[in-house]
């Protein structure tokens, strides 16, 4: 009885087995799949390695497209271009040498007024200094009147002791010593009726010369006391403008360190402009000196230029040039024959230039710059007018570099048949 109920549940577990096959596929692919992909990336490897290798061709640089230009051989005359502000050469403050009231002011002694030579321009009370000139004039009538008792006494006691003949007289019977002192007071007297009358002239304040009102300080009613300011002014006659100069410029203007105007030695010519009221003016002056030492912090040396009749003659088309305008300068200098101009951007740095040979490889050239500005570049050495010089950035500079040049017109003239053809 028991075995048969063993055998009868024997084989019910090997019919169970046999009727599950998803089992065994699942089992076989979960085993199977990563040694059937190993396979086939080996095989990958060797069909791979068995493939002809490209062959590999030299690498060839192409040459670096560059702009030249030529250089221009001419006469250059230099130029040198600075700056500075217009300032009076004459500008002193006025003062009374007297004190007392003011009582007058002249139309023009106000901020900004024009004035003559000699006009006045402030009266201070006279009352006070007119009495002092009588009474001084009082002193010399009596000074004047015992100088003349006393030399009439003089003369009769010469003429009494001649009588008498009793030899030589002494300077005391002659009166001499009262006939000196009768004319020290007199000169005594004089001078002060001339104090009186110098400190009454000085009741009228004026000013050696035409010019204009800076500032004012002083009014009608006010009490001045000598040295007090009553304001500030400035001649019109001449205006100047200090200029700073380089060693460099120095050079490029023939100018020596102590430089002084004369007419056998005129100074250079300046070209002074500024925008004023949104239009560009120009005025004409000259270097008349140079500063007496440089600069010891900027090391510079100051130009001095005037420009006469500013409010006048001097004037652009009735625009004067005003004491406080910021200006620019133009000075003509030297000539220098037989000079090179470039472009300024064919030069590279301060001295080197990248010139472009027969064999279109590049050089790098070292050059004697006279001058240089936004208009180009002088040179007086360092390369030749069959040059061809690059103007155009070069990334990587290098002696001996392949460039493939292109002259400035041919490029532009490109540019514009591209913008075209995009039309």
């Amino acid at each position: 009885m028991n075995t048969s109920q063993s055998d009868h549940g024997g084989s019910g577990i090997t019919r169970a087995k046999t009727r599950n096959p998803a089992l065994l596929i699942w089992r076989g692919i979960v085993f199977g799949l990563p040694v059937l992909v190993l396979l086939v990336a080996v095989a990958g490897l060797a069909l791979m390695s068995l493939r002809p290798k490209p062959e590999k061709k030299p690498e060839e640089l192409k040459p670096t497209p560059v702009l030249v230009a030529q250089p221009v051989p001419e006469t250059a005359h230099l130029q040198v271009r600075t700056q500075g502000v217009v300032r009076p050469r004459t500008e002193i403050d006025v003062v009374p040498q007297i004190s007392g009231k003011i009582l007058h002011v002249a139309p023009g002694f106000i901020d900004g007024g024009f004035f003559k030579k000699g006009e006045v321009l402030i009266r201070i009370e006279p009352r006070d200094y007119e009495l002092r000139v009588i009474q001084a004039a009082a002193q010399v009538a009596q000074a004047e009147q015992r100088l003349a008792r006393e030399q009439a006494e003089s003369d009769i006691a010469r003429r009494d002791w001649a009588e008498l003949g009793q030899g030589e007289a002494s300077p005391l019977t002659l009166r001499e010593p009262q006939l000196a002192e009768a004319r020290a007071l007199l000169a005594s007297a004089k001078a002060t009726l001339a104090d009186a009358q110098l400190q009454l002239s000085r009741t009228k304040v004026r000013v050696p010369f035409s010019g204009r009102v800076r500032t004012r300080s002083a009014d009608i009613g006010q009490y001045v006391t000598p040295g007090a300011r009553l304001g500030k002014v400035f001649a019109t006659d001449v205006v100047e403008v200090k200029l700073p100069l380089t060693d460099t410029e120095l050079s490029q203007l023939s100018l020596p360190l102590a430089f002084t105007e004369n007419a056998k030695n005129p100074g250079p010519a300046v070209d002074l402009s500024a925008t004023v009221a949104g239009q560009m003016h120009h005025w004409k002056g000259r270097i008349v000196r140079t500063d007496s030492a440089i600069d010891p912090q900027t090391r510079v040396l100051f130009a001095f230029v005037e420009v006469d009749d500013p409010y006048g003659k001097g004037a652009d088309k009735g625009m004067p040039l005003a004491v406080g305008l910021f200006v620019d300068a133009r000075i003509d200098g030297r000539e220098i024959p037989n000079a090179l101009v470039i472009p300024r951007t064919a030069l590279r740095g301060d001295d080197k230039v990248f010139v472009v040979n027969d064999d279109n490889t590049m050089s790098i050239k070292q050059v004697t710059v006279v001058s240089s500005g936004q208009n180009g570049a002088i040179l007086t050495a360092g390369i030749t007018a069959d040059d061809r010089v690059i103007t155009s950035p070069v990334r990587v500079p290098a002696e001996g570099l392949k460039v493939e040049p292109v002259a400035r017109t041919a490029a532009i003239e490109k540019l514009a048949a591209e913008a075209d053809d995009k039309d």
